[in-house]
């Protein structure tokens, strides 16, 4: 199968430029993202960073393509990348009628599976029947139960550069490497030729992502690999501080406020 010229793109950016990718789940997020992102994510981190559920693997299929459908109206340049939930790809069938459904609503440019080291043969058949498929590999949250960073020995090196390599043979474009130690997740990319997107796996990787409101100081989460390059929240207790303080003394709405 011949891949959308802008997945094409996206491929043909490996070892040329880094790419950038982050989370949206909302109109006016992906209108901003949509100038500086190459790849926008509806992830199922919504789950946790939007909802306050304790897990992403308790997020519903038609609530993401809900956040999906708002997303890709306002993404006009960045590709993106709806994250199949927990449970919606357990076989071909499933993967199949999910994915079709997926892009039947929001017409998105590509679906990501986490992996689970055997479900290959699912990522391979949804790219033959058209769907473009971008992997995951290292802290899969939908598969593993603690977090733990992986590759951190020899075993766990030669298992992810396997898996990441029959990701790439089943037809994936692009491949996420979570919380990889840093000499596997630099062999892991040498070893392949579709990018690797990092997100806590060093700048080893051929692109970056984050969530969009760890990145911005927003969500309260802050382990190791996030790098905070705003405080948000601060920011918006100012200005509430501020609109309270104005509404108790009668200071808004002004006269210019008022019809």
């Amino acid at each position: 199968m011949k891949l959308p010229y802008k997945i094409r793109k996206i491929k043909k950016l490996k070892s040329k430029r880094k790419l950038v990718c982050l989370t949206a789940y909302s109109k006016p997020t992906a209108k901003i993202l949509d100038k500086y992102c190459d790849i926008i994510l509806v992830g199922d981190s919504v789950a946790t960073a939007f909802y306050g559920m304790k897990s992403t693997k308790e997020i519903k299929l038609d609530t993401m393509i809900t956040h999906s459908i708002s997303v890709k109206k306002h993404a006009r340049k960045s590709i993106v990348v709806f994250d199949m939930p927990f449970n919606t790809y357990r076989n071909i069938n499933e993967a199949k009628k999910n994915s079709r459904k997926v892009f039947q609503k929001n017409y998105c440019d590509a679906v990501k599976l986490e992996s689970n080291g055997k479900n290959f043969n699912i990522l391979k058949s949804l790219v033959k029947s058209g769907i473009p498929v971008m992997g995951h590999i290292g802290y899969t949250p939908q598969h593993k139960g603690k977090f733990k960073p992986q590759g951190l020995n020899k075993e766990q090196e030669k298992k992810l550069i396997n898996e990441a390599i029959k990701i790439e043979n089943a037809g994936a474009f692009s491949i996420v490497l979570e919380c990889i130690n840093f000499n596997t997740a630099r062999k892991i990319t040498n070893s392949l030729n579709i990018p690797t997107i990092g997100i806590g796996s060093s700048n080893a990787c051929d692109g970056q992502i984050l969530v969009i409101d760890d990145l911005i100081g927003l969500s309260g989460f802050y382990p190791k690999f996030v790098k905070k390059y705003t405080d948000l929240e601060k920011i918006l207790n100012n200005v509430l501080k501020r609109f309270k303080r104005d509404v108790i003394r009668s200071k808004f709405p002004l006269r210019s406020n008022t019809y």
